[in-house]
């Protein structure tokens, strides 16, 4: 099942996606790889999807990538008295360590790490931000504030702290044990939530040694800040739109975006936009026109994938959403425009032989006109860096590690296959030929480009190009 666009689509799995036959759906439909989100699943739950996504894999023969997506510390309130106050601008109002019911004057705040961290001016966003509160005092079991914005509330709504750095990791105790159920369960990448500093993937990247690829999901103000420092600790990014926006101001998120998007690319690592991109397909057979924007901005800007959420998690239209979102990619990537503002973001590559090789096979296919490039890669790195050219010619990514086919599927432009490795450089162009051919990307009398390290097998070792003829045994079978 070969895709005709470059960018990946990441569906969340929830109760309108929950056995085989929906997922196996919403593949067809255009969804190249599945989000577990902890959140709302329990290991058995967990077990069964990625159960279910194998069996699809399995019989459409094509690598599917899984992304667990880790819950991350919850801050919460206490309950009131009455189940719902009302707050209102220039109201004073305590969070404290009481934990008998709140008031219209105040509630039980369960996290002494916040009070730890509180400083006079910081700030409060209570319930997404509709409740906005300014620290006058503070101390170990107190905060004073008063409400800059006002709205009704209610019992165990969430606490966000734009302006302060939590005394605690990313990971609570409820996410180390569904990161090693994750990890034991075969996920290709472990998401990351509300990571706040380096250290935090540091701490994820130690327990997953590896077995998976680690996403830094960036949502709050303090991971902006340090967004360089955090990417040389994560294999890829997410740009999740929701918190960030609760967190900071509308109208920055569409520039952070940006910025994320293109310091992803040019550290070549993929970056993933998210968060309430066809929100009305929850509902809805259609999205809207602002949406449908959205979505083709983000392609239009290079990210590596785009993901849907509750659309196909929850929605009554899961399959639609995702049909709308490959339909979207496929025009805009059509469109002249696309190619112009690709082209505009390359970087020069880095002083590396890996960089250099893929650099030469990208300029050398678009030149001469080849009809695929084909990049042999054990470890996925050579498979990342020819995306990272964002070359018009098809990548074909051959793996002989599944895992490495899995977590490439993710990446832009990639169309990973597994399969042995061959055992010498004449096995090496044969199969590259045949495979090109048999997935649709060549045809007898059209040429392809292979880039591969020597001796083969040898990881982070690519040093070699050739371009190979497809002649017509390239229709023989593998």
């Amino acid at each position: 099942m070969r895709r005709t666009r470059k960018v990946k689509i990441l569906a969340t799995l929830g109760p309108a996606s929950s056995d085989k036959a929906a997922i196996a759906r919403l593949f067809e439909a255009g969804a190249d790889l599945f989000r577990i989100n902890m959140s709302h699943a329990d290991h058995d739950g967990m077990r069964r999807l990625v159960a279910a996504i194998r069996e699809v894999e399995s019989e459409h023969d094509r690598p599917i990538g899984i992304l667990v997506d880790l819950q991350g510390p919850k801050l919460r309130i206490g309950t009131f008295k009455d189940k719902r106050i009302a707050l209102k601008a220039g109201d004073p109002f305590v969070l404290d360590s009481n934990k008998a019911p709140g008031t219209d004057k105040r509630v039980y705040l369960p996290h002494p790490e916040i009070f730890a961290a509180l400083e006079p001016g910081h700030r409060l966003l209570l319930d997404d931000g509709k409740v906005r509160l300014r620290v006058t005092r503070c101390s170990a079991n107190r905060a004073t504030t008063v409400v800059e914005a006002g709205s009704a509330l209610s019992d165990r709504k969430g606490v966000s702290l734009p302006d302060s750095i939590i005394g605690f990791g990313a990971l609570t105790p409820k996410d180390r044990s569904d990161l090693e159920a994750a990890l034991n369960a075969g996920a290709d990448w472990i998401a990351v939530s509300f990571v706040q500093r380096p250290e935090d993937m540091a701490e994820v990247k130690k327990i997953a040694r590896g077995r998976a690829g680690v996403l830094a999901k960036i949502e709050k103000p303090q991971a902006v800040e340090r967004l360089a420092e955090i990417m040389d600790y994560s294999d890829a990014l997410m740009v999740a739109r929701g918190d960030l926006g609760v967190e900071m101001p509308l109208e920055r998120v569409p520039g952070i975006q940006k910025q994320m998007t293109r310091a992803a690319r040019r550290a070549g690592k993929p970056v993933v936009v998210a968060t309430q991109m066809l929100e009305s397909m929850i509902t809805a057979p259609v999205p809207t026109r602002a949406e449908v924007s959205d979505v083709a901005t983000a392609v239009f800007e290079g990210a590596d994938a785009i993901m849907l959420s509750a659309e196909s998690a929850a929605g009554q239209y899961p399959v639609e959403a995702v049909e709308t979102m490959d339909r979207i990619a496929n025009e805009v990537e059509k469109d002249p425009i696309y190619r112009n503002i690709i082209h505009a973001q390359r970087n020069e590559p880095e002083a590396t032989g890996a960089d250099a090789i893929s650099a030469a096979a990208r300029q050398i296919a678009e030149t001469i006109n080849l009809a695929a490039i084909c990049c042999y890669t054990a470890s996925g790195a050579t498979a990342m860096r020819a995306a990272r050219e964002r070359p018009q010619t098809p990548i074909i990514a051959l793996s002989p590690v599944v895992a490495t086919a899995r977590r490439l599927s993710i990446v832009w432009g990639l169309h990973c296959v597994f399969g042995e490795e061959p055992m010498d450089i004449d096995g090496m162009v044969d199969r590259a030929c045949s495979v090109a051919y048999r997935e649709g990307f060549a045809k007898p009398g059209e040429r392809i480009i292979i880039t591969a390290g020597v001796p083969l097998g040898t990881p982070g070792a690519t040093n070699m190009l050739r371009i190979a003829f497809l002649g017509a045994d390239a229709k023989r079978a593998l």
